[in-house]
């Protein structure tokens, strides 16, 4: 196994480190999932970085490390949403964007065709990556909603736009007619 696809793995081996932490009560609690969470989100810059520079792209990390992203955001969000802090309907956007565009990409292989990641895609995981980190810090100089609300939005309006952009590009995979 390579080292993006070490990284990878270890982005999955965080996750359910940052719930036990998350769910442990104890002072600073959330500071500890909020690192745990930045370091399994830096792994996935650091892995693509590091597949690409050296040529160290496989199947497994085309497969694996979409899905960890994944899963860590939704179990980040999902524990915000238990807590009040992010909305429901945020939530079903993220997760419905997620399986359409993955839908969308198991078409495209079905075809021949692979659909890479777009610019607007990755921007939307640094955003929701960001905004995620910033919901953990519990002394701002701004009222907890105002930031909450803002990152809702972001990510909500980036989730949207990337998802209707893998459509709108790749629109010619989904064949109507048959």
């Amino acid at each position: 196994m390579n080292t993006p696809n070490k990284l990878t793995m270890l982005r999955v081996i965080l996750i359910p480190v940052y719930l036990v932490l998350w769910h442990l009560d104890f002072l600073g609690n959330n500071y500890a999932a909020l690192a745990v969470f930045v370091v399994a989100s830096l792994t996935d810059f650091l892995d693509g970085y590091i597949a690409r520079k050296h040529n160290l792209v496989t199947d497994f990390g085309k497969f694996m490390d979409p899905l960890a992203d994944k899963m860590l955001v939704l179990t980040a969000m999902t524990c915000f949403c238990a807590m009040g802090r992010f909305p429901d309907w945020a939530l079903v956007i993220v997760m419905a964007r997620e399986f359409a565009v993955s839908g969308l990409r198991l078409v495209a292989v079905d075809n021949g065709r692979v659909i890479a990641a777009g610019w607007s895609g990755k921007v939307k995981t640094f955003s929701t990556m960001i905004c995620l980190s910033l919901m953990h810090i519990t002394v701002l100089p701004i009222p907890m909603w105002v930031l909450d609300w803002t990152c809702v939005i972001v990510i909500a309006a980036t989730t949207l736009y990337s998802g209707v952009e893998y459509f709108v590009k790749n629109r010619d995979v989904l064949n109507w007619n048959k």
